[in-house]
This record gives structure tokens, sequence and C-alpha cells, in this order.
């Protein structure tokens, strides 16, 4: 008899039976969202003002998604009602959180890539079945400390499945946990938990004027928020650490990769201007005539109004860069909290025909080309130096060595609202798209 053949971790995870956790492993997770290691640490502070404990139905709790330790609050909230929890795909082969993953049921999802129906169906069957499903429209934590629109299928989603939306409000958990630099910096965390939607009110409403007000709902930014707020958050040294990722241009020099970040401070290495963030992310100039935005997240808008002028004025616009490609594990999971394996390498070239790979993948020749219509925004894992996106539904891995990271992600976004826009931008930042014959004036952003 032919021995039979292993399953890989891929198919193991497809054969996963979709159910909820047992009680006794709820009972443990709940234990471990409270413990001084978790949450506690993060100085939460608590609001509910609808509870989906009391709903009779099944039901979604959403949430504007701001940092990676967003999911242990859900715990507590929601206690002790079980829940189905959605998380990013690339999680799962991770070896320290693979085991808990299985144990808590949890749903994955690869985002930003439309063919991912098996996640779909399986919240549609907690949902039959009475149970709450949580799950963040946006798709990914916050990349630049503000919200980003949401996949442009929710709306129709939970239109159809028809149950009430709850909606859980973040504010500080970002500062508390960003991708610009993967390390804690703990201060305080606060939410907010309210009923959205009703059965009634998604029966009333169209897809789009549901993905509207969620987009309203969700409208933040964590930086301007704390420049009122002062809150405190413990970044011991290191709270410019890879700032430069995200702030990539010398907002006075015009200058790009120029910014280098180290400790608290950041300096462009061509002109000199320069800034000291400090521990409640108020940023300082090093001397009277440096130039600087208000924010690191109205750095990152001004970026962006650049690369869409950049491209509607070169009709043969490309950016290029040398790259690794990383993929997920065959068998064994990912250790040492690794994000891939490194299978190969390549030119990561960027134009108005789409996104293209051009290397050697495991050994052989590769080359992937994806329009705008299969791409329109990749995955930032931890940080901004890799980029995950689904060709075909295969995890594959953009691993960045320089400071283009910020730029890559923002230009195949703007790329995409150039030549398919059904991923659009927020209506305030429709002056971005206008006058693009002007230079913006800098005057906005201080």
């Amino acid at each position: 008899m032919r021995k039979e053949e292993k399953l890989t971790l891929e198919k193991e995870l497809a054969k996963r039976p979709i159910k909820l956790a047992s009680n006794t492993v709820w009972t443990l997770y709940q234990l471990l969202a409270i413990s001084p290691f978790f949450s506690r640490k993060y100085h939460p502070t608590y609001e509910i003002i609808d509870n989906p404990k009391d709903c009779k139905t099944g039901c979604f709790v959403i949430w504007n998604h701001l940092s990676r330790r967003d999911y242990m609050f859900l715990k507590t909230l929601l206690h002790p009602r079980k829940f189905s929890m959605v998380a990013g795909y690339t999680e799962f082969f991770r070896s320290h959180l693979a085991p808990l993953f299985k144990l808590a049921r949890i749903i994955p999802k690869k985002p930003f890539y439309n063919g991912d129906m098996s996640a779909v169906m399986a919240m549609a069957r907690i949902i039959k079945h009475g149970g709450i499903v949580t799950f963040s429209p946006e798709g990914t934590s916050s990349v630049f400390g503000d919200n980003q629109p949401i996949t442009p299928g929710t709306g129709a989603f939970i239109k159809k499945i028809g149950v009430p939306v709850y909606m859980v409000d973040y504010r500080g958990h970002y500062l508390s946990s960003n991708k610009v630099d993967i390390k804690d910096k703990c201060g305080k965390v606060y939410l907010k938990m309210y009923k959205l939607f009703t059965p009634e009110d998604l029966k009333e409403k169209s897809a789009e004027e549901i993905n509207a007000i969620i987009n309203e709902k969700f409208r933040h930014d964590e930086y301007l928020w704390n420049l009122e707020k002062q809150i405190r958050y413990k970044g011991k040294g290191y709270m410019a650490s890879h700032l430069d990722d995200m702030c990539y241009k010398c907002p006075k020099c015009g200058k790009e990769f120029t910014m280098v970040a180290k400790g608290d401070e950041m300096i462009c290495s061509e002109c000199g201007n320069g800034l000291r963030l400090d521990e409640k992310y108020n940023m300082i100039p090093l001397s009277a005539d440096c130039v600087l935005p208000k924010t690191p997240s109205k750095w990152a808008q001004w970026e962006r109004h650049n690369i869409i002028q950049e491209i509607r004025r070169d009709k043969d616009y490309s950016f290029k860069r040398h790259f690794k490609i990383g993929g997920l594990p065959k068998y064994k999971t990912l250790k040492h909290h690794r994000l891939n394996e490194i299978q190969g390498e390549g030119d990561f070239i960027i134009d108005h025909s789409g996104v293209h790979i051009i290397g050697t993948r495991e050994n052989k020749p590769y080359e992937m080309h994806l329009s705008y219509k299969e791409l329109y925004c990749p995955c930032v894992e931890d940080d901004l130096q890799t980029l995950t996106f689904y060709p075909n539904g295969k995890s594959t891995d953009i691993i960045i060595d320089d400071k283009s990271g910020g730029k890559i992600y923002m230009l195949i976004q703007e790329m995409h609202r150039l030549h398919e826009n059904y991923w659009k931008n927020f209506p305030w930042f429709d002056y971005m798209y206008e006058d693009i014959e002007k230079d913006i004036d800098f005057e906005i952003y201080k």
C-alpha cells in the first residue's frame, strides 16, 4: 500500500473545519488577554454602549484596524461570548502563532485578493449558525497612522448577510504598536463599542452608502489625535526608528531616500533638514531653518500627492528596484518570527501597464505581470520592508532592503486609481487629484 502523501501546510489549512473554539480554549485565551503581559500593559479604557452579547442572532463586529495588537482587546470586549475572528493568511504559517490560531479556530483571509471566497463562505456559515464574526474591512492595520478605504466589497457583503453590525472604535493603538517600527511603545489605548447598523438599516441603504458610512466612522489620524491628547508612549530611545521608510522624501530639498532615521532623530543626508521625535510623537525641528509637516501622517500625505502628480505628468513613468522574493513554507512553519522563506530575487518594476517581477524563484526563471485590475493594494506585513500580494492566490513577498517601501506601497495604489479606480480614495482627499499641474502648497500641512 502506498504511503499517504503528507499534506502541505496550505492544504491542511484549507481542510480545517470552520467552528468555534472549545470553552476551555476560550477561557484560557481570555485569561491571556487580560494578563499584565498582554492587553493590560497598554492601559486600555473600555466604553461599551451596545453589546453583541445581547444580540439574539448572528452578527458582525468590525473595527478600525490601527495595530496588529487590536485583536487581543476584542476578547475582553466581547467576553463571555465566543466569536470567530478573521486574520491575515500568512500569520497561519508562523510558528509562534499557528498553534494558537488553530486552537482559536481563526479564519484565514488573503488580504486584497478578490478570489479568496473560502473566507467569505466561512464567515457566512458562522453567522448562519448564530455566531459572531469579527473582521477589519480595511484589510490591514494602519500603515501611516491614519485609516485607509475599506475593501470595495464590504458593503455588498454585510448587506447580503443582513445581520446587526457592531463597531469597535480604537484610539491610541497605532501609537502603541505601529508598522513604522514594530517595537511596542506602551502608553494608553481607548476602545468604544456600539451598534453601527441594524438589519433594517442594511435593507434601506445601498452597498455604496454602507461603504461610505463605514469609511466616515473609521476616519481618524493617530498623530493628529495625539497632538491634542499629548499622551506619552514609551519609545526607549527609538521613537524615529524606521521613520525614513515612511517619510522618505525631504520636504526642504525635495530629494528622495535621503532621510536617515536613527534612535529618536531623522536627518536628510543631502541638506541637513531634520527632526527629533519625542515620546508624544511631536516632531521637533533640529534647527530654526528646518522644514517639516505637522505630523508623520501629513508627511506621507504630501508624498502621496507628489506621486499622484508624477505618474499623471509622465506617461512613460517607471519605478524599478532590485529585491528578494519571499514565499510561504510547504511543510514546516516559520520560526523566529520570520514572515517568509527567501525563494529568489529579481527586479520589481511599476509602470503604467502594471506591476512586474522579473527574476528567479526556487532556482527557476520567474516572471509575473499584474494589471492594476488584479492588484490595487499590497499588504504590509510587520513593517514597510515586506509587502505581500497574492498573484493567482499564491503568496508572494517583496522584501525591500532600501527605503522605498513607503513609495512602492502608495505608488501601486495610485496607479490603480489612475487606471481602474474601483478602490477609491476618500472624498476628503479629492484635492490631491485636482490642479495637478500646480505644485502642492506645503502650507496645507503646517
